[in-house]
C-alpha cells in the first residue's frame, strides 16, 4: 500500500520504522475494563512503584543477588523453558530441571507456563494478523504492554485456548496454573524475610520490571526495527540491542524463520547468552534432542528469501 493510500485510510507509521498501524483499538478511555484488566495494571504499577526506591536502597550485596535471581528466572525460566523448551520443543530435559526451571519462570511474575506458552504459540500461528495476541499493527503501546491490560481482546480472539494440552495433560503444570498467585505471594514473603525492604525493591521491583520490558521488547521492537534476514511473511526483525539484554532472543527474525531452533543467533558473531547454556548442559547430558536448522534447511530458506525479495 502506497504513502497516499496509507494517509487517506488514516493510518500512520511508528517512528522511524516502516510498520503502518492499520487497527485500531482503544487503549484506555472508551473501553471495557474487566476485573482482570484492573488487577493487571495495579500489579503492574506496584512493581515499577517499588522499583523507583532502586537508587535509595542501593548496595553491591543486593544488587549482585538480585542480578543472580534475574539470571535464574530470566535465562533458565523464561527464555529456556517457558520459550525455547516448552513453547517450541526446542530440546529436552529430565523432568526434574525441567519443572525446577519452569517454577523459576514463574519467579518472573509472567504468568504460570500454561497461560505463557498458550499465548506465544497463538503468536506464531497467527503472527501479525488480526488474531496475533501482541502484533504492532494495533500500534508500539499495544504490542508493547497494552494487549496485558486488554483480556477482552484475548477473550475475542480465543474462546477455548486448546493449543498447550502438553502441558495441561501433566499434572506439575496445572498445579502452577491453579496455585500460582499462592506461589508467587508466598515467593514474596521469602524474599522480605530474608533481605526486608531493600531484597523487595531489588528482586520483586528492579529485577521483575526489567524483565518485563525485555521480554516485551521482543514483541513490539523486535517486530518494529532492525533487519530480516530471511523472509518469513511476517514484521519479525533481527535486533541486535535487544538480543544483548534479552539472552538472544532478539535475533527474532532468525527465530520465526526456524520456530524450532534452540540457538537464535544462527551467526557466529550473532550473541546468544540462552544457546550457550543450553549447549552447555547438552555438553553434560542433560540437554537432549537439541534442535537446530541444517545446512539443508537454511540454504532451501535462503533460496526461498531471495526468490521471494527478486519479486519486490
Amino acid at each position: 500500500m502506497s504513502l497516499k493510500n496509507e494517509k487517506e485510510l488514516g493510518h500512520r507509521k511508528i517512528f522511524f520504522s516502516d510498520v503502518v498501524v492499520t487497527r485500531k483499538r482503544k487503549h484506555f478511555w472508551g473501553r471495557k475494563w474487566r476485573l482482570i484488566d484492573i488487577e493487571m495494571a495495579c500489579l503492574i504499577l506496584f512493581f515499577h512503584v517499588l522499583a523507583l526506591f532502586a537508587p535509595s536502597t542501593f548496595s553491591w550485596d543486593v544488587f549482585w543477588v538480585a542480578f543472580f535471581v534475574y539470571i535464574l528466572s530470566g535465562t533458565l525460566g523464561i527464555t529456556m523453558c517457558y520459550h525455547r523448551l516448552l513453547a517450541h520443543r526446542s530440546l529436552k530435559l529430565p523432568k526434574w530441571l525441567e519443572y525446577t526451571c519452569a517454577y523459576l519462570g514463574c519467579l518472573a511474575m509472567q504468568r504460570d507456563p500454561i497461560y505463557w506458552v498458550s499465548i506465544h504459540r497463538y503468536h506464531h500461528q497467527y503472527v501479525d494478523s488480526e488474531k496475533d495476541p501482541h502484533t504492532p499493527t494495533y500500534g508500539f503501546w499495544f504490542s508493547h504492554m497494552g494487549w496485558l491490560f486488554d483480556n477482552g481482546y484475548l477473550i475475542e480472539k480465543y474462546q477455548e485456548r486448546k493449543n498447550v494440552e502438553d502441558l495441561k495433560s501433566q499434572t506439575f503444570y496445572r498445579f502452577l496454573k491453579r496455585c500460582y498467585m499462592w506461589l508467587t505471594f508466598g515467593y514474596g514473603v521469602l524474599v522480605y524475610a530474608l533481605g526486608g525492604f531493600p531484597y523487595c525493591v531489588w528482586i520483586l521491583g528492579v529485577v521483575t520490571v526489567w524483565g518485563y520490558h525485555v521480554t516485551f521488547l521482543v514483541n513490539s521492537a523486535c517486530h518494529i526495527w532492525g533487519k530480516q534476514a530471511w523472509d518469513t511473511n511476517d514484521l519479525s526483525r533481527n535486533t541486535w540491542w535487544v538480543a544483548l539484554v534479552t539472552f538472544g532472543e532478539g535475533w527474532h527474525n532468525n527465530h520465526h524463520a526456524f520456530e524450532y531452533s534452540a540457538r537464535h543467533g544462527l551467526e557466529w558473531w550473532q550473541i546468544d547468552l540462552c544457546w550457550y547454556m543450553i549447549y552447555l548442559l547438552k555438553s553434560v547430558g542433560l540437554a537432549t534432542n537439541v534442535k537446530l536448522p541444517t545446512e539443508e534447511h537454511k540454504l532451501k530458506k535462503y533460496l526461498l528469501t531471495n526468490d521471494a525479495s527478486k519479486l519486490k
